[in-house]
């Protein structure tokens, strides 16, 4: 449930902290008063595209902070776990957009990404806009709506993604089918290479390996001198640093017999004594191991001039030899199954089967829930003066199928304008088509999982008692989730649990949006504005009072 929006230098909003409580809420305030802005804000922090136009004049950011609670959204609390943003029992999603454009995202204090805030509201809030009716002339709306409301949106993935793999199948068997001849040749090149890089036998090991050897050999006269250089300077002349070094050791410790300080010195000459026998020792060892081998060097040079060749050829550094073997190998075998056209019109076949399988089960559930959601839509409609209508979701077959299943998907009146049924857009008025519209989302809201849900101004077209039904279904609604609308009926807002006022404050010569919490009086004023229009009377105050249910 939504708890807290703040918003700063939004649009007409330059400061301003709203908190929400659970049941059905109406945001209500004269036409441009900034009461979809609110709606705007909430979106924005949701993850909508955005751009510098949302900064408020003279604001240097745009900055939608929004917090929830998660007692009644196990599915953030589980997708937050997913992706190491746990916060406990809630959710602080904050928006920041500068005047470049540019937007930082945070989720529950940590940077996130534009897309994660669309991920995570997907789970929390569902907004209905002004215009949602529009979208629903769109097949691809029709269709993502059915899949929503049955939960068959990861079985519609499923298909999809068994159709691309039926697709690929058919289309390595149609390459294999026509281009025969040049797969053939491009197979025997690969074979080829791959035959010289085989005999070659190198591996990335290998060459850091040579590079170590051919240093130590090609250097190897002057490693030899050096290390009897430094023996000799350290242990094997006459005035060597460990004769010297024992001859200062004895004197000191003749001397601290005088003065015991000195002691303490001959004793870190002792060490440093050690420490130099040892070096010594491990000199003289590598002295011995150390050879002139001219042979072995032209081994190792004839070597690396063939890896240079190969690596020449081929453009490639010789680390990415071994690399390049296997990009062939696994070219190579895709070209042999390639090259059997048996197997692949086999796993084509396979991939159809498949596809259809997992299309027929989509078919099935959506033929079950689109007459499931037929009848309740149908049933709303009535409420909302449409007597007689009929709405039906249509499901026409598609002779091959595609990325979205076996059939197209439509939505279709019967009794308006004749019992015959016919498409969404070629039959309904603008007036039927928004009550049409919000019977639709009415009935899938209610099976939706989401905990807020926010309807802005979806009521446009309706009055007099359907709007009194309206306002009931909202209500209802409100029973079980948070709901939020922005509305200018009276009778939809006379039916909220609470309201809020939106107005224009305008302070030298700044514009800005602000919003007070109506209590029974305010709501009194506020709906007998909305019914009396400029004049206020005491009659269109008791009318308020009335539709409120206050005594």
């Amino acid at each position: 449930m939504l708890q807290r929006l703040t918003i700063r230098d939004f649009v007409l909003v330059d400061r301003l902290e709203l908190e929400f409580t659970a049941g059905f809420g109406a945001l209500t305030g004269e036409t441009g008063a900034g009461k979809s802005i609110l709606v705007d804000a909430l979106a924005f922090v949701l993850g909508e595209r955005a751009d510098a136009g949302l900064i408020r004049a003279g604001g240097e950011r745009a900055e939608v902070s929004a917090e929830f609670a998660l007692a009644d959204a196990p599915a953030v609390s589980a997708w937050l776990r997913e992706n190491d943003l746990d916060g406990g029992d809630g959710l602080l999603l904050r928006r920041v957009l500068d005047a470049g454009g540019r937007s930082r995202a945070y989720l529950n204090g940590s940077p996130a990404t534009v897309h994660q805030l669309r991920e995570v509201s997907e789970r929390l809030v569902d907004i209905h806009g002004q215009h949602t009716h529009q979208s629903l002339l769109r097949a691809e709306a029709q269709r993502l709506l059915l899949d929503a409301h049955a939960r068959l949106s990861d079985l519609a993935a499923r298909v999809a993604a068994a159709w691309r793999r039926a697709r690929e199948a058919k289309s390595r068997l149609e390459s294999a089918l026509t281009g025969a001849e040049a797969l053939a040749e491009e197979r025997e090149q690969l074979a080829w290479q791959a035959r010289e890089l085989d005999t070659l036998g190198f591996s990335g090991a290998e060459w850091e390996s040579l590079e170590v050897e051919h240093q130590r050999l090609s250097h190897a006269a002057s490693l030899v001198e050096g290390a009897h250089f430094s023996l000799a300077a350290l242990a094997e002349d006459e005035f060597s640093c460990e004769a010297q070094l024992d001859a200062a050791k004895a004197r000191l410790n003749d001397l601290a017999e005088f003065d015991p300080a000195l002691a303490d010195i001959a004793a870190l000459l002792q060490s440093a004594g050690a420490e130099l026998a040892e070096a010594v020792s491990a000199l003289r060892r590598y002295a011995g191991r150390l050879e002139l081998d001219p042979e072995r060097l032209g081994e190792v040079e004839r070597r690396i001039e063939a890896v240079l060749a190969c690596a020449r050829k081929y453009r490639a550094r010789p680390e990415e030899l071994p690399g390049l073997l296997a990009g062939w190998r696994e070219r190579l075998a895709a070209l042999g199954e390639a090259a059997d056209t048996a197997a692949l019109e086999a796993r084509a076949g396979e991939a159809r089967r498949e596809y259809e399988t997992l299309a027929k089960k989509l078919s099935a559930a959506r033929a079950k829930a689109a007459k499931q959601l037929g009848a309740e839509v149908s049933r709303v409609m009535q409420q909302l003066a449409l007597a007689g209508g009929r709405f039906e979701i249509a499901l026409t077959p598609l002779a091959e199928g595609g990325a979205f299943g076996l059939e197209q998907i439509e939505f279709r009146i019967a009794g308006l304008a004749g019992n015959e049924s016919r498409p969404l857009a070629k039959v309904v008025s603008g007036g039927e088509l928004s009550r049409i519209s919000l019977a639709i989302q009415v009935v899938t809201s209610q099976a939706a999982s989401v905990p807020t849900l926010v309807f802005d101004e979806v009521d446009v077209g309706i009055g007099g008692g359907v709007a009194e039904v309206v306002g009931r279904l909202l209500r209802e609604l409100g029973s079980g989730r948070q709901v939020l609308c922005v509305t200018h009926l009276a009778q939809v807002a006379a039916r909220a649990n609470w309201q809020w006022q939106v107005s224009k404050d305008s302070r030298d010569g700044a514009v800005s949006s602000r919003v007070a919490v109506l209590d029974e009086s305010g709501r009194v004023e506020e709906v007998a504005r909305m019914l009396g229009g400029v004049e206020i009377t005491a009659i269109t105050r008791q009318h308020a009072r009335e539709m409120l249910g206050f005594q």
